[in-house]
């Protein structure tokens, strides 16, 4: 079962920050822009930790193709940085 996303952590609800110089080399490379992120991130229906501490990976879609958001939680600032996304092929 998919997980509500009123029922994901805090975070879920914080500011979003797509200002990674990282995440600007992936969107010229993969063709999305910044609010490509965003609406994605609204389109989610799960999510599970990442690899990398810290970090999870949102799935959702993009061009009706299933893609993967990596974010990580800013506790400090209270922000949400989108780290990367990619098609999940």
């Amino acid at each position: 079962m998919v997980p509500s996303q009123k029922d994901w952590p805090p975070w879920w609800q914080w500011e979003l920050d797509c200002s990674n110089p990282h995440l600007a080399k992936r969107m010229l490379d993969r063709s999305f822009n910044e609010t490509d992120p965003r609406a994605m991130l609204e389109r989610a229906t799960d999510f599970r930790p990442d690899d990398e501490p810290e970090r999870y990976v949102i799935m959702t879609t993009h061009g009706d193709a299933p893609w993967e958001v990596i974010v990580e939680p800013q506790p400090l600032e209270n922000v949400l940085l989108v780290v990367t996304a990619y098609r999940n092929v």
